[in-house]
């Protein structure tokens, strides 16, 4: 008889060992109902079931907020549920009065698709959260269920491109340039010669920053009878891309 290795001894041990250990640990660790439908546990599917519903799809909106849904349907949100900005509504639409979905309030919920990322393509709009309005809520200059820019590009822009790019991610993008500029009507086809004219005086700032201005209370306000009285306003604020806040 011819004699086996001496070598083959130990591995046979070994692999029988590593058997064994594996047999065993599949007892202890693999589900019971696994590979009942498959490479699947089957258990999984009565314990999804029996879980709570608490999405309730966008369609169902429509029966109370007939109105927001068309809006929202005709416009770039069209394919982004109710669901995604305000929450899992299932209990709202059992109990109207009871619950009611969230607003999202927050910058960081439209960042989650509008935050800068190079990855992203390029026509997607896009912010840098930090720039583009620090602090400030988006939906202070968006409706989310219309998503259109608060300002269309105008025709200032084309020669002033560098200045319009700065106001547009400041507190001042809703103004118009005529807000703050008079210009004769020569100015767009001869504008070396018919200049517009910078403000020449602190009232038109206090128009909406003196505290007795008539306008939102979230505008920044000054004292303007005395804050730097012996100063425009734009010897120390740049009005297009104003700091403060």
């Amino acid at each position: 008889m011819k004699k086996v290795p001496q070598q083959i001894i130990p591995l046979a041990i070994i692999f029988i060992v590593a058997i064994a250990a594996l047999v065993t640990a599949r007892h202890f660790f693999v589900p019971e109902t696994f590979g009942d439908y498959g490479h699947y546990r089957a258990a999984s599917v009565d314990e999804i079931a029996s879980q709570e519903v608490v999405y309730a799809g966008s369609i169902i909106c429509n029966d109370c907020h007939d109105d927001i849904y068309e809006t929202k349907m005709n416009f770039d949100h069209r394919g982004v549920s109710c669901e995604v900005c305000h929450g899992p509504a299932m209990a709202h639409t059992e109990e109207p009065d009871e619950y009611t979905p969230r607003i999202p309030r927050i910058r960081n919920q439209c960042t989650i698709c509008h935050g800068y990322n190079s990855a992203r393509p390029s026509g997607f709009p896009q912010v840098v959260e930090e720039v583009h309005n620090p602090g400030r809520p988006c939906l202070e200059c968006h409706n989310p269920h219309k998503p259109l820019l608060p300002r269309a590009p105008q025709a200032c822009d084309a020669c002033h491109r560098e200045i319009a790019l700065q106001k547009a991610v400041s507190h001042h993008t809703s103004l118009e340039c005529k807000t703050c500029h008079d210009a004769p009507p020569d100015h767009m086809s001869n504008p070396r010669f018919a200049r517009a004219q910078k403000p020449t005086s602190r009232a038109l700032c206090g128009k909406c920053h003196d505290t007795e201005a008539d306008v939102s209370r979230g505008i920044p306000r000054i004292k303007l009878a005395t804050h730097n009285e012996n100063y425009l306003c734009w010897d120390c604020h740049y009005p297009h891309h104003p700091e403060a806040r």
